[in-house]
């Protein structure tokens, strides 16, 4: 069985983490600025909200916010960064889970920001060794 080294996977781990913000953040933008952005107001009837500036700026400052400060202490190898990992990922999936409730409306956006979660925990599992037969452990903090 071929051994992956845990620095390349840490490396996707903070490209997957960028991504995340980026997206996170665009999509902040876009609710908060253009009001969805062309995604129907009427998907929020029913629920707390009225227009999409609360969910945009959730979208931003929580599930962005996570998904950056996961990347810069991956970056900085803070002892923290695999915890921040983590929390940015579930964050992913609980967004990703809120969303599909509150609309009622699915998207393939939805499934891509869900496996990019569900790829984020996979990994952060991975670092911290629960398949140590294919991860080597080479300092993934």
């Amino acid at each position: 069985m071929t051994m992956i080294s845990s620095r390349p996977l840490r490396i996707v781990l903070i490209a997957l983490l960028v991504f995340g913000t980026a997206s996170a953040l665009l999509g902040a933008v876009m609710g908060v600025l253009f009001d969805g952005a062309g995604v129907p107001v009427e998907y929020l009837t029913g629920s707390l909200f009225t227009s999409y500036l609360v969910p945009g700026l959730i979208l931003g400052v929580v599930v962005g916010g996570s998904q950056a400060i996961a990347a810069l202490a991956l970056i900085r190898r803070a002892r923290s960064a695999l915890m921040a990992s983590a929390v940015a990922g579930f964050g992913m999936l609980i967004w990703i889970f809120a969303e599909l409730a509150i609309i009622g409306e699915y998207s393939w956006l939805q499934t891509l920001y869900f496996s990019l979660g569900a790829l984020q925990v996979i990994a952060v599992l991975a670092l911290l060794g629960i398949a140590p037969r294919i991860v080597r452990a080479d300092g993934a903090g």
